[in-house]
C-alpha cells in the first residue's frame, strides 16, 4: 500500500515539472523556427495519436474501422462537411460490418 502513494508522488511530480519547467526556464519568445513549429504541431499530433487507436478498434472488424477511416479522410479532402463525413464512415462500417461479419 505505500508503494502506491509512491507511484502517485513521482506522478504528480513529473506532471507538477513538465508544466511549470517550460513557465520558469523560458522566459523570452521563442525564436526558433524549428521549436516553434514542433510546439505548433504537438497538439495535432496529440490529437491524432489518441483518436487513431479508437477509430480501428471501435468496430467488429478492424478493417472497416481502416476503411471507415480512409472514407472519412478521402470525403474530408474533397470539401464535405463534418456531418457528411460522419454520415459516410457510419455507413462504411455498417455495410462493410455486414459483409465481414456475417
Amino acid at each position: 500500500m505505500k508503494s502506491i502513494w509512491l507511484y502517485i508522488a513521482v506522478m504528480a511530480g513529473v506532471t507538477f515539472l513538465i508544466r511549470v519547467l517550460p513557465l520558469t526556464v523560458i522566459r523570452k519568445k521563442i525564436k526558433n523556427r524549428f521549436f516553434n513549429s514542433f510546439l505548433y504541431y504537438v497538439p495535432y499530433v496529440t490529437l491524432a495519436v489518441m483518436t487513431f487507436p479508437a477509430i480501428v478498434h471501435a468496430t467488429q472488424s478492424v478493417w472497416s474501422g481502416v476503411a471507415a477511416m480512409v472514407v472519412g479522410v478521402l470525403a474530408a479532402w474533397l470539401g464535405a462537411d463534418l456531418f457528411k463525413t460522419a454520415i459516410a464512415c457510419c455507413v462504411t462500417v455498417f455495410v462493410l460490418e455486414l459483409i465481414l461479419v456475417h
